[in-house]
């Protein structure tokens, strides 16, 4: 994987009208996880857990 280590910003190739979301915000820890079957955002507010968006049941 050639990204760099701490990227601030979510950064797509193609020509889409929607815009990056900061990976870098108080209270809230961010991951992408890039798997053979594309990107992963995972995010992590307080207790709660979600997965692109969704939220993940303990």
């Amino acid at each position: 994987m050639n990204a760099p280590v701490y990227p601030e910003t979510l950064l797509r190739l193609d020509d889409s009208e929607q815009v990056p979301p900061p990976l870098a915000t108080s209270g809230v820890l961010r991951y992408v996880w890039e798997s053979r079957f594309g990107e992963i955002l995972i995010e992590v507010i307080g207790e709660q857990t979600f997965v692109n968006g969704r939220i993940v049941e303990p």
